[in-house]
């Protein structure tokens, strides 16, 4: 039986509110930004610049797909995961010895053009209304991305320009109600291989968050978005800032959507500690590496508790 000890929910994590980000207040705002991304790995936004009726759009259309007769959702199954564009079940079925309580469609959506079309055509409004919807997050994303930049004392395009072409891949994660939910996970403890994650969840809770060794729960706030730095994050900032071990449970009662879009390198991008985060007080703690590297070594070892990024450290 999966061990469900130490579940907190009397603090969560920080919730920022970015309405003037572009202002008067730009330097705190940034400055609280940096602090969550240094001491909690994640935290909410609101005032965002996502409009609320574009965020109840992609939970009911989410919803819809996940609702149609299985033989038309099968229509976009796999299990290879070098498709762009597949419907699947737990993370990583080829090498995985227990399955994850989770079906998910995944995306690829940057350059918008070169993937939409592959996309499922029902419901019918599914590429509009998930087209709008991913170009309004990697908005959020690239805002977001210059104050990290800022709050690491790096110029503001610093990151964006480490990326290269740049990526941006989403899920569309259905959680459907468990018999038995003690015995299983929705996703177990892990953390995220990629940049930055930005996570739209419905209004059924699941997201828990490690902190200080216990699992903190963070529950839904109506119209905001959960913001998580990822694994490359972690290495351009030299380890100042931390992707975190999250996961997600299940329960006996109610189905959960969970929309993460995320944005990532180009694969032949090299990653490595910004310069101007190294010094003789502090080394570099990582090598350089290319995105594709790091995402083969994760995809292949699959969801674990400890960090892929071990293997990345210097002469090993």
């Amino acid at each position: 039986m999966l061990e469900f000890t130490g579940i907190s929910d009397a603090s969560s994590i920080p919730l920022i509110d970015l309405k003037d980000l572009h202002g008067h207040n730009h330097s705190n705002i940034t400055k609280q930004i940096g602090l969550a991304c240094q001491t909690d790995g994640f935290f909410q936004v609101k005032n965002h610049g996502v409009p609320e009726e574009m965020i109840k759009d992609m939970l009911s259309i989410a919803s819809e797909f996940f609702n149609l007769p299985e033989s038309e959702r099968l229509k976009m199954y796999s299990d290879d995961p070098s498709k762009t564009t597949r419907l699947s079940t737990s993370f990583n079925v080829r090498t995985e010895k227990l399955s994850n309580w989770r079906d998910f469609l995944r995306l690829h959506c940057y350059p918008l053009e070169d993937y939409v079309q592959e996309w499922p055509n029902n419901p019918p409004s599914f590429r509009e209304q998930v087209g709008e919807y991913c170009t309004s997050v990697r908005g959020l994303v690239l805002i977001l991305l210059g104050a990290i930049s800022e709050s690491l004392g790096l110029e503001k395009n610093y990151i964006v320009e480490a990326l290269g072409k740049q990526g941006q891949h989403m899920a569309l994660n259905y959680y459907p109600p468990c018999p038995e939910p003690e015995l299983t996970y929705g996703l177990p403890g892990h953390t995220d291989c990629n940049l930055i994650t930005i996570l739209l969840q419905d209004d059924v809770p699941g997201l828990q968050v490690l902190r200080n060794g216990k699992w903190v729960a963070v529950n839904p706030i109506p119209n905001t978005f959960i913001v998580n730095i990822g694994d490359m994050m972690q290495v351009i900032g030299n380890g100042k800032y931390r992707s975190v071990l999250h996961r997600a449970v299940v329960n006996c009662n109610s189905e959960r959507i969970s929309i993460p879009t995320f944005y990532c390198p180009s694969p032949d991008a090299v990653i490595g500690p910004a310069k101007d985060l190294i010094s003789h007080d502090q080394p570099a703690m990582y090598r350089n590496f290319t995105y594709a590297e790091y995402f083969e070594k994760f995809w292949n070892r699959g969801l674990a508790t400890s960090c892929c990024l071990d293997l990345f450290k210097p002469n090993l």
